[in-house]
């Protein structure tokens, strides 16, 4: 897969065929924030692994007013075109943790082992929350408009997402996670079942 101009003006640039809009870029940071703040989780430092064009950054900025983004990125042309720092996140290694860590429709590219050390290394990176996405062979089915979707190559279940997050988070849902480290108090029912 090659993550060039061509792929980001398809996928990102033009609204006829992008994947998301800014409406719903806003209400998934408003979603975060709020979850974030309902756990007095504060924001200072923020990981975007596979930050792409930075869709998130302003939306979330806005909500976390204290908190400084890090984005990183494998994309040359993104990298390029934005600054980002140029990694993978199976092999990223900062120094420090983050509060929050964003990784959203990346590790559907990966193959399973590289797709096992990026969770190992989200775990190990995230001191607070993970928001989480990937593309599943469920929303591949059912989900997905595939006009405006491109079949990436590890289209797994989502039940493997799930057993593999559980080794270092705490599902709260709609894709966010939290670290298992982190002093909070999850509710039973609070969480999804």
């Amino acid at each position: 897969m090659s993550f060039d101009a061509a792929y980001y003006r398809r996928y990102y640039f033009d609204p006829s065929s992008a994947v998301t809009t800014r409406a719903q870029t806003e209400r998934r940071a408003r979603l975060i924030a709020a979850c974030l703040r309902y756990l007095d989780l504060p924001v200072r430092r923020i990981l975007d692994a596979g930050c792409g064009v930075g869709a998130l950054h302003r939306p979330l900025l806005r909500q976390l007013k204290e908190a400084k983004i890090v984005g990183l990125e494998v994309s040359d042309y993104l990298c390029a075109r934005y600054g980002w720092r140029q990694g993978a996140i199976e092999d990223f290694r900062p120094r420090g943790s983050f509060d929050l860590v964003i990784c959203y429709d990346v590790l559907q590219y990966l193959d399973d082992d590289a797709a096992r050390r990026a969770l190992g290394n989200l775990a190990r990176l995230c001191r607070g929350a993970l928001y989480f996405g990937a593309l599943t062979r469920e929303d591949w089915k059912e989900n997905c408009d595939r006009s405006a979707t491109d079949r990436t190559p590890f289209l797994r279940p989502g039940s493997w997402y799930r057993r593999e997050l559980a080794r270092g988070f705490v599902p709260l849902g709609w894709g966010i996670w939290v670290q298992r480290r982190t002093p909070v108090a999850l509710w039973d029912l609070e969480r999804p079942g």
